[in-house]
């Protein structure tokens, strides 16, 4: 199983520590948990994304006044971040 070995300096050791206590887990346990939520939360924002394109055009009719389409964040935008981070 892979593993990560990460360097904090003391301040940041104790903010770790700190934080990991207010949610009752270890530091070990705190990040992994933090990287597995920030996986999650990465990949709902793709989807939602991917949902809005899919219902754009439907929108754009309803509310023409809206943002304009070259003005928009769309899905397409959003994924090519989401698969740099660990490729």
């Amino acid at each position: 199983m892979p593993s990560l070995d990460v360097s904090f300096t003391d301040e940041e050791w104790k903010g770790l520590c700190a934080a990991a206590a207010a949610e009752g887990k270890s530091p070990k346990q705190y990040l992994h948990d933090l990287g597995v939520r920030e996986m999650h939360r990465t990949q709902f924002v793709v989807g939602a994304a991917r949902w809005a394109d899919r219902l754009r055009s439907e929108f754009d009719e309803a509310f023409p006044d809206e943002i304009p389409p070259p003005q928009r964040c769309t899905a397409a935008a959003v994924a090519p971040s989401v698969e740099k981070l660990c490729g």
